[in-house]
């Protein structure tokens, strides 16, 4: 089976989780920038987590999907339809005819995740299916989608063959082009319109390095994602911080959520296609269960951050961890 790619949207590309180990030699991590609907996608897919889907951001593509496709849609509502039929968020979704898959108005987030049953048959470089944009490499043929692409699919699994079974026993409207379910996983990290989103930090390795004013202006103050926001990272402007007194870094390693401070003051937070290593000074760390809020916010949003402790991101972290693999066992539940 295969996908066949009509119209490729702003910025569609294949996504896992990344590509790990490989830092040490100037190789990115990438992956899906929000890994949490990425994972919630192929959950519903019965597909490992790890497995590539595709990440698709702000304005969608239009896909040819075959009869007998099971794919779910998690992230950021595009306003997906197949035939012109809205189809749900969150949900399995088990095509019973061929139908194109169209995504329209940006309604809330900006990133959805599309997986299929097997996942997309590309070959993995360096462990991983992601895309890396800049180098050319993962992915389909290293790049985002364009017109006319065929994406060639992977057999479904046992897990998927059972989440079919139980979907073509569920009630679908009349005339609808698929069955899907009752029930689906929530989208509460999707932030909600209306004012500054909330992000959750940790002091950064040179936090006490900045004046005391510009630490408090950090955590009191708004910042704005400015149209300079891409996989990478994104620039921030609002009030300027400054160190106490000019600091000689030599480079290190940054990781994701890592937020740097370059000469103008105006911060940057790094994301899924970060390099390796930076030298600029780092006033604050993301904790890791708001990186996906981050991935979710479109640029001109303001954002705020609220300092909390290791411990805190840690336990955040487990929790979010436990709530993944509850829902994996409800779905398996359902579908015995």
């Amino acid at each position: 089976m295969t996908v066949k790619v009509l119209h490729p949207g702003l910025l569609t590309s294949i996504q896992d989780l990344g590509r790990y180990g490989y830092q040490k030699y100037g190789v990115i991590v990438s992956g899906g920038m929000d890994s949490y609907s990425l994972r919630l996608a192929n959950l519903l897919v019965g597909n490992e987590e790890n497995e590539g889907v595709l990440e698709i951001s702000l304005a969608g593509p239009s896909l040819k999907l075959r009869k007998a496709t099971l794919f779910a849609i998690t992230g950021g509502d595009l306003s997906p339809t197949i035939n012109g039929e809205p189809v749900p968020l969150g949900r399995p979704v088990y095509l019973k005819q061929e139908g194109i898959l169209q995504f329209g108005a940006c309604k809330s987030g900006c990133r959805c995740y599309l997986a299929i049953a097997g996942g997309f048959a590309v070959p993995r470089i360096m462990g991983s299916k992601s895309t890396y944009l800049r180098a050319g490499i993962g992915g389909y043929q290293g790049r985002a989608l364009q017109a006319g692409d065929e994406l060639a699919l992977d057999l479904p699994g046992r897990r998927a063959g059972k989440l079919i079974e139980y979907l073509v026993k569920q009630p679908a409207a009349k005339g609808s082009s698929f069955f899907t379910t009752s029930w689906y996983v929530g989208r509460a990290h999707i932030p909600l319109p209306g004012g500054a989103v909330s992000i959750r930090i940790m002091a950064g390795s040179q936090f006490a390095q900045f004046s005391e004013l510009s630490r408090q202006r950090f955590l009191q103050d708004e910042y704005q994602i400015t149209p300079q926001a891409d996989r990478m990272g994104y620039r921030l402007s609002g009030p300027a911080l400054q160190l106490t007194e000019p600091l000689e870094m030599i480079s290190e390693a940054v990781v994701l959520g890592t937020v740097q401070v370059p000469p103008d003051g105006n911060p940057i937070i790094l994301l899924a296609d970060r390099q390796t290593a930076g030298g600029y000074p780092k006033i604050g760390q993301v904790a890791a269960v708001d990186i996906a809020i981050i991935a979710q916010i479109k640029p001109g949003r303001k954002i705020c951050f609220v300092k909390i402790s290791l411990n805190e991101a840690e336990q955040l972290y487990l929790a979010r961890e436990e709530h993944l693999c509850q829902l994996a066992k409800a779905i398996q539940l359902k579908t015995q």
